[in-house]
C-alpha cells in the first residue's frame, strides 16, 4: 500500500481542531448545560465536607459538646444525597453527550463521504477511511465527554479549595500554591512526548486497519495463491510498528502519573510539618490542620486528574487530527455556486428546478490525464445523438473506461467541454446527472438486504410490481423465484448468497428500473455465462431503445447490434461505424474481431470434445 495520510507530527496541540470538535460537543447544549450544574454542585459538596469534619474535631471531639449533633447528622444526610444524585446527573449527562458527540462526528464524516468524488475513493484505501469512521470517531467521542466532566470537576474543585485554604490560613496555602507551576512544568514537558508517540500510534492503526480490509476482502485470492504466511508476516510487521507505538506513549503516561504524586504529597509532607508547629503554638485548632491536610489532598487530586486528562488528551488529540481531517476534505470536483443554488446539491437537491434529459452527448476537444506525465485523452471529439448505443472497444489502456468516467462525471475534464443537450455539463449540477444515469459495473456490488431491496434501490419510490416488472425484462425473476423466499430472500453481504452471474443480473435490473435516458454497461455481461448473456442481449435489444447507451465490452459479440462502434487506441479514435461497415473496412476492428471469434470458437470446440 503507497498511500500516505497527512502526517501530524508537529509537537503543538492544534487548538483549530479543539474548536472544532467543541462546536460539535455544545451542540447537544442542553447536554452539556445539565452536566456542568450536577458537576458544579458535586465540586462545593467535596469543598464543604472537609468544614463538616473540621466542625465534629473541634465540637464533638475536642469540646465535648453534643447540643448540634442532630442537625449535623441531617446536614451530612443531606450531603449524602447531594452527592448521589450529582453523581448520577453527570454520568448519566456525560454518557449522553458521548453518544451525542459519536453520532455528530460519524454523521459529518459520512456526510463527507457521501459528497467527495470517485476520484477520492479511487486513490484512498477503505482501511484509512474505516479507522477514522470506528476507532478514531469512538476513542474522540470517549475522551472528549469523559474528560470534558473530570476537567471541569478538577478546575471548579481546585478554585473552591484554594479560596477556601487561603481563607483557613494563608501561609499553608502559600505551600500548596507554590507547588503548581513545577507541576506545570512537569505536564508541558510529558504532553509534548507522549502526544508524537500517540500521534505515530494512530498513523499505525490506520494501516493495521487497512490490513484487516485487504485481507477480508481478498481471502481467496490468498487462499488460492497460498500467500497466507507472507501476508501474516506482513501485518505482523504493522502490528509490531502499532506495539512498540503504544509502549512508548505509554510509558511517557505511566511514569507522568507517579511523578506528579510525589510532588504533590512532599508539598502535603511540608504542610503538615509546617501546620503541626502551629498547632503547638495554639495559632490553629487541630480540626483545622485536618480540614487543611485533607483540603491539601483533594487539591492535588483534581491536579493529578488533569494530568490524567492532558495524557489522554494527548491520545484524543492523534484521533480529532484525523477525524477533523475527514471531515474537512473538500471534494475534488464541486458545483459551482450558482448551480448549487439553482439546483440544490446531493442532500438538498431542488427537484423543482431539474430539466429533463434528452440524452444527445458531445465530448468536445476534451483532453484528461490522471497524472500530469500522463495524458489519457487529448483533443478528443465525439459527438453522440440522443437514443444512440455506442460501444467502445480497444485494447486494455485505450482509455474507454476513462471516457465513461468522463461521462458521469465521476472526473472532469482538464481542458475542454462535455455537452449533455448542448449543454456543459458543469452548468448543472452533479446530483441532476447521477439520477438520470444508470450505471452497470463490471464488478457488481449489492448491499445487506432482500433481493426486493437491492433492485429497488435503483428508483426508491418503485413498486413491487415494477421491481418485478424490471426483474422479468432482464431475465432475473426465474432464479429470484427459486431462491428460499423469492423476492424477499436475503442476498447476504455484498452480495455473497449469490454467483457473480445472478448479482450481474440484479445489478442490471436496478439499472433498468432506475429507467436512465443515459445508460453506461461497462463490460456488464463479463461475469455471465453465454447463455445469461443471450437473455440480457435479448432484453437489451429491446430496452435501450429510445436511451443513449455506452457500452464497454470484452465480448465483441455483445456490441455487434450496437448502433455505432468506436475502436480506442491511446485514447484515440481509429475507426467508427457501425459492425457491418468496420468489417467491410478489414481495419484494427475486423483484425480483433478476427482473432476474438476464432479465439471463441477454438473454446467451444474444446468444451464440445
Amino acid at each position: 500500500m503507497n498511500y500516505e495520510e497527512q502526517d501530524f507530527q508537529t509537537e503543538k496541540v492544534n487548538l483549530k481542531t479543539w474548536q472544532k470538535i467543541i462546536q460539535t460537543v455544545f451542540k447537544s447544549k442542553k447536554n452539556v448545560f445539565l452536566m456542568i450544574t450536577f458537576v458544579i454542585i458535586l465540586s462545593l459538596l467535596d469543598a464543604v465536607t472537609p468544614l463538616l469534619n473540621r466542625y465534629a474535631i473541634d465540637v464533638f471531639f475536642r469540646e465535648k459538646e453534643f447540643g448540634t449533633l442532630i442537625p449535623f447528622i441531617i446536614i451530612n444526610l443531606v450531603v449524602a444525597i447531594g452527592f448521589g444524585l450529582s453523581v448520577w446527573g453527570f454520568i448519566y449527562q456525560a454518557g449522553k453527550i458521548e453518544v451525542a458527540v459519536n453520532y455528530e462526528l460519524r454523521k459529518q464524516s459520512f456526510e463527507t463521504l457521501q459528497r467527495l468524488p470517485f476520484s477520492y475513493f479511487d486513490k484512498t484505501p477503505q482501511g484509512w477511511i474505516m479507522a477514522r469512521m470506528t476507532s478514531d470517531s469512538r476513542k474522540l467521542a470517549n475522551v472528549i465527554s469523559w474528560g470534558v466532566v473530570d476537567l471541569l470537576w478538577s478546575f471548579v474543585v481546585m478554585v473552591t479549595i484554594l479560596v477556601v485554604m487561603f481563607i483557613l490560613e494563608w501561609r499553608l496555602a502559600l505551600i500548596v500554591t507554590i507547588a503548581i507551576p513545577f507541576m506545570a512544568v512537569v505536564a508541558w514537558y510529558f504532553r509534548k512526548r507522549i502526544l508524537v508517540h500517540y500521534r505515530e500510534a494512530r498513523k499505525v492503526n490506520s494501516q493495521v486497519t487497512a490490513s484487516y480490509n485487504e485481507s477480508f476482502m481478498g481471502a481467496k485470492t490468498t487462499k488460492s495463491l497460498a500467500i497466507e504466511a507472507e501476508n501474516y508476516d506482513e501485518f505482523q510487521a504493522k502490528t509490531g510498528l502499532l506495539r512498540r507505538a503504544n509502549i512508548k506513549a505509554i510509558f511517557f503516561q505511566s511514569i507522568f502519573s507517579p511523578i506528579m504524586l510525589m510532588i504533590s504529597y512532599i508539598v502535603i509532607a511540608f504542610v503538615s510539618i509546617e501546620g503541626g508547629n502551629e498547632v503547638l503554638k495554639l495559632a490553629i485548632s487541630v480540626g483545622t490542620l485536618y480540614a487543611f491536610i485533607e483540603y491539601a489532598i483533594r487539591f492535588f487530586e483534581p491536579i493529578m486528574q488533569i494530568s490524567r486528562i492532558l495524557a489522554q488528551f494527548q491520545q484524543a488529540q492523534a484521533s480529532a487530527e484525523r477525524v477533523i481531517q475527514l471531515i474537512e476534505t473538500q471534494p475534488e470536483i464541486t458545483d459551482s455556486p450558482e448551480v448549487v443554488e439553482k439546483y440544490g446539491d446531493l442532500l438538498a437537491p431542488k427537484y423543482e428546478n431539474w430539466e429533463p434529459i434528452e440524452g444527445d452527448v458531445e465530448f468536445r476537444n476534451v483532453t484528461f490525464h490522471y497524472l500530469e506525465n500522463e495524458v489519457i485523452l487529448k483533443d478528443f471529439n465525439l459527438k453522440v445523438k440522443k437514443g444512440t448505443s455506442v460501444a467502445l472497444v480497444g485494447h486494455t489502456g485505450s482509455g474507454k473506461t476513462t471516457i465513461i468516467n468522463l461521462l458521469s462525471r465521476f472526473y472532469e475534464p482538464k481542458q475542454g467541454e462535455i455537452l449533455i443537450d448542448g449543454i456543459n455539463y458543469k452548468e448543472r449540477s452533479m446530483h441532476w446527472l447521477h439520477k438520470r444515469l444508470g450505471y452497470v459495473l463490471q464488478t457488481p456490488h449489492l448491499f445487506s438486504g432482500t433481493v426486493m431491496e437491492n433492485i429497488r434501490y435503483g428508483r426508491l419510490e418503485a413498486t413491487d410490481e415494477e421491481v418485478i416488472e424490471a426483474a422479468k425484462a432482464i431475465g432475473a425473476d426465474e432464479f429470484i423465484r427459486q431462491m428460499d423466499k423469492g423476492y424477499l430472500s436475503e442476498v447476504g453481504e455484498g452480495g455473497n448468497k449469490l454467483s457473480t452471474g445472478q448479482k450481474q443480473l440484479l445489478s442490471f435490473a436496478r439499472a433498468i428500473l432506475a429507467d436512465p435516458r443515459l445508460l453506461i454497461l461497462d463490460e456488464a455481461t463479463s461475469s455471465i455465462d453465454s447463455e445469461s448473456e443471450q437473455v440480457i442481449q435479448n432484453a437489451t435489444d429491446h430496452l435501450l431503445k429510445g436511451r443513449t447507451s455506452f457500452i464497454v465490452a470484452h465480448r465483441l459479440s455483445t456490441i455487434v447490434n450496437s448502433d455505432w462502434i468506436v475502436y480506442l487506441s491511446g485514447g484515440k479514435i481509429i475507426e467508427q461505424g457501425n459492425h457491418r461497415t468496420l468489417l467491410e473496412k478489414r481495419g484494427a476492428y475486423f483484425e480483433l474481431y478476427k482473432r476474438q471469434f476464432l479465439t471463441e470458437q477454438q473454446e467451444k470446440l474444446e468444451k464440445a470434445l
